[in-house]
């Protein structure tokens, strides 16, 4: 029975797991906060990956490729958040000392980081063409999808909080903090590039 979805649960895995947006902010989080205080973030991420993937399927991501002007809004609205996003993980310190990060840490700032990315999008379309004889319709494609995606999301994401912890327990100064802190404001920041390569 799990035979035929066996290659989307592994295209969704590999899919969530791989560095980029979502994965750093979680890997932050969980360095800066613990898993517990990331849960929302973590929560929202999923939930947002699962609402993108189940809504291209469904067949909203036609209107985002008919509308270039609206995928240029998103595109701009989503690199404006993560830049900031990434000034503020810059320039905070270590957990104790600096808690001026707690803004991004909520379940609608990880829904809205997978709302605005183009990657997403095009990961739910992608999918939604690969494995759509999966489905007898567009509704329950976009409910297999989604919740496919969002399972592994929360998987893979929370496996990046757990890193993130892990880095922050051989972290012993406040230059190492902010060293990290630095790097991973510079991997999100790198992380917008390839929205506009799909321009």
């Amino acid at each position: 029975m799990l035979e035929p979805i066996t290659p989307l649960v592994l295209f969704a895995v590999v899919a969530t797991t791989t560095p980029g947006i979502a994965t750093t902010l979680s890997t932050a989080s969980g360095a800066q906060f613990g898993f517990r205080r990331s849960v929302p973030l973590l929560v929202g991420s999923a939930a947002g990956l699962a609402t993108v993937t189940g809504a291209a399927a469904a067949g909203l991501a036609g209107l985002l490729l008919a509308v270039p002007s609206l995928q240029l809004a998103m595109k701009i609205a989503g690199s404006l958040y993560l830049v900031w996003l990434a000034i503020r993980i810059g320039r905070s310190g270590p957990p104790n000392l600096d808690v001026t990060m707690a803004g991004p840490n909520s379940f609608l700032g990880g829904a809205g980081i997978q709302w605005m990315n183009p990657k997403g999008w095009a990961m739910g379309l992608g999918a939604a063409a690969s494995f759509a004889a999966l489905a007898s319709g567009p509704l329950q494609l976009a409910l297999l999808l989604g919740a496919t995606f969002g399972l592994a999301a929360a998987a893979s994401l929370s496996l990046w909080c757990v890193a993130g912890m892990l880095l922050a327990r051989l972290l012993k100064t406040e230059w190492q903090w902010r060293a990290l802190n630095i790097v991973l404001a510079l991997v999100l920041a790198a992380s917008i590039i390839p929205m506009w390569r799909s321009a």
